[in-house]
């Protein structure tokens, strides 16, 4: 006996049968391939699973990297606004802080590119980004890159310090602390056109110098950059303070590291006594005989820098073989004619402090020359109205200053002249040659944040003028942190190429 036939289904219930085994199945496929892609390493070419999902159903997931650049764009940078500030003296005595502008700028200027970095143009297109890299390592490890060459780019990374991790910043430098508002002038690195200039090791640092000395010999602005190496340092090894009232001292334990700073606003002798037409008061500069202080000092040191200039802008004298031959804002009718301008002046000190610290017996050691820091002064002097307000990221352009080219222009000239003077001995001396790079950094002033005063004027007088501001020296952290990143590779190369 045969079993009877199944029915088909009939009607509206059969024809929805129908299409669930039909989705059913669709659905099976599409896992069916996608569980076959993933397990074969997407033999399927540039596909996904959104490639298999119905137009209209999206995959929610993070953004793509370039959704992420697009909406992390940079915005206009805090403090647009004219920045102002208070009326005091700026002029250093005794070692206890202050400056002296240079003259007014000339029209002629120079073209740089100050940029955010650019993925496509930062590196050459027909090799990898990490070729590149070990390009430019190698160029900086074997000593052929000229570190002064090049451009500032913006670094997200941000400093190695704040104002508030290190506890020795002079309070003039603290410019977060005194109440500036933008803060993009902490990021900006400075990149040589054909290595890296590497970011600031400390621990890196201390062991190069282990056991050493290393001291800063000048102004204000010398000891500007002894506290930003200090900050810098503290971060991996907070010092022992060793100083007294001749030379401030501080050690590194971890590694018997010394970092000192002796104050010499010359870097020769000095003397307020009478001599010969100048008046007992006056600073007498006598240009032909080293500073005794530093000069007495000199053994104690493995390492040097110098750096001298801004007071040449001072009130003074000049005195050359016993004779007053010039002086800066001061000169007797009655004398006649100057034989020697500031300017001048300042490269023979040049030439005569470097020559006895490359001769001096007792000094085997490395002497590095910072050379001069420019100040970005518009509209006028420090006391006369000068401002560097509304500087918030490197410029693009910068007015070249006269004063400043010409005072730059002795002092390389003096140091070839002592090197020449020392012979052998002569390649103890260095250049850091940091003039060009930081004409560029009129953001990295405090210019009227000197001062916590919440009371402090912020806005212009009756005059129109806006109130002293100090565009000389740099806030911290900034871009003096730069400097010690240039010494830390000067010293390194040194030290390699006595090794080998």
């Amino acid at each position: 006996m045969s079993l009877p036939a199944r029915k088909a289904p009939a009607g509206g219930a059969g024809v929805r049968r129908w299409v669930v085994t039909i989705v059913v199945s669709v659905v099976a496929l599409v896992l069916t391939l996608v569980v076959i892609s993933l397990s074969v390493g997407s033999s399927l070419p540039r596909t996904s699973l959104q490639d298999y999902l119905p137009v209209g159903v999206t995959v929610l997931g993070k953004l793509s990297s370039s959704e992420r650049a697009d909406g992390n764009a940079n915005g206009t940078a805090i403090g647009e606004e004219p920045l102002q500030g208070v009326r005091e003296p700026l002029v250093e005595q005794n070692g206890q802080g202050g400056y002296l502008n240079s003259g007014q700028p000339s029209p002629l200027t120079r073209k740089i590119e100050s940029k955010e970095p650019d993925p496509v143009a930062s590196g050459d297109t027909t090799s990898t980004p990490d070729e590149d890299s070990s390009n430019e390592s190698q160029k900086a490890e074997q000593g052929t890159c000229d570190l002064y060459h090049g451009e500032w780019v913006l670094d997200s990374s941000g400093p190695l310090y704040t104002n508030n991790s290190c506890p020795i910043i002079t309070q003039m430098q603290n410019c977060q602390g005194n109440g500036r508002p933008d803060k993009e002038y902490e990021n900006w690195r400075w990149k040589p056109e054909q290595c890296i200039l590497p970011r600031f090791d400390a621990r890196k640092f201390l062991e190069l110098m282990r056991g050493k000395t290393l001291a800063f010999v000048g102004d204000s602005v010398a000891r500007n950059q002894m506290e930003s190496l200090v900050c810098l340092l503290w971060q991996v090894d907070v010092p022992q303070n060793r100083g007294n009232k001749r030379m401030h001292k501080w050690l590194f334990k971890s590694t018997s590291t010394t970092i000192a700073r002796v104050w010499s606003s010359w870097l020769v002798h000095r003397s307020t006594e009478a001599v010969g037409i100048a008046p007992k008061g006056i600073d007498k500069v006598f240009l032909d005989v080293p500073d005794e202080t530093f000069m007495e000092f000199l053994p104690r040191f493995d390492v040097i820098v110098l750096s001298s200039g801004h007071w040449f802008a001072k009130r003074s004298a000049y005195v050359l073989n016993g004779n007053v031959v010039g002086g800066q804002l001061w000169w007797p009718r009655q004398a006649g004619k100057m034989q020697m301008n500031n300017v001048d002046a300042f490269g023979v000190s040049v030439e005569t402090c470097l020559t006895a610290v490359a001769t001096n017996p007792n000094f085997t050691g490395l002497a590095i020359v910072r050379t001069w820091s420019p100040d970005h002064y518009e509209g006028g002097a420090w006391n006369t109205g000068g401002s560097c307000t509304g500087k918030v990221k490197p410029l693009d352009e910068v007015v070249r200053n006269g004063f400043t080219d010409a005072m730059y222009g002795k002092q390389v000239e003096g140091f070839r002249k002592a090197v020449k003077n020392a012979g052998q001995q002569g390649s103890q001396l260095k250049l850091m040659d940091i003039t060009e790079p930081f004409a560029f950094r009129a953001d990295g002033h405090p210019g009227p944040y000197r001062s916590p005063d919440p009371n402090k004027k912020t806005q212009r007088g009756p005059d129109g003028k806006p109130p002293p501001q100090d565009c000389l020296h740099w806030c911290m952290p900034g871009p003096v942190d730069t400097w010690n990143e240039m010494l830390l590779e000067t010293i390194r190369r040194e030290f390699e190429r006595e090794r080998g």
